[in-house]
């Protein structure tokens, strides 16, 4: 993971919420990496619709994830929005575990979802379906999807030095 974005001031909130959320033994730096890819790790950011934070959670997302955390404080705050922004991906991660995608695969479907919406990547799955016989990888289901969902998860795999 090379990238002059790498610095480590959030490092403990990834690590810990990344522990709390995928387990132990799972690397965080996916996470950072996305964190990256959302806002260049700037806790300020908000998005021309309105998405905020490191994680550019939208508002009315922040609110869900808060009900089945209540610990949460502001979303303007990096480390909760860090936590949500996790907490979040794992919600999606297991989505994709229920459609049978292969554990490799589930970050990257997970990611897609985060930044399209799970509504648009399971449609873009659907289409890949009637074209591949059983579908196992994001890279079958790309083509279908968003250009900005492309390369959102490409860039998140570059940024983990992951051929994408």
């Amino acid at each position: 993971v090379d990238s002059d974005k790498w610095h480590r001031q959030y490092d403990r909130h990834f690590k810990k919420y990344s522990k709390r959320y995928f387990g132990p033994h799972y690397d965080w730096h996916w996470f950072k990496a996305q964190g990256i890819a959302e806002s260049g790790l700037k806790p300020q950011a908000k998005s021309s619709v309105g998405a905020k934070g490191i994680m550019q959670i939208m508002p009315a997302t922040y609110k869900e994830i808060k009900a089945s955390n209540p610990h949460l404080a502001g979303i303007d705050e990096p480390r909760w929005n860090i936590a949500a922004g996790i907490f979040y991906d794992r919600q999606l991660y297991r989505r994709w575990w229920m459609n049978k995608v292969p554990t490799d695969q589930r970050l990257s479907f997970a990611f897609a979802s985060y930044n399209a919406g799970i509504g648009t990547v399971n449609k873009a799955f659907r289409k890949a379906g009637k074209k591949h016989k059983e579908v196992k990888t994001w890279d079958q289901v790309a083509p279908y999807s968003p250009r900005e969902t492309r390369g959102y998860v490409k860039r998140i795999d570059r940024l983990m030095d992951i051929d994408g």
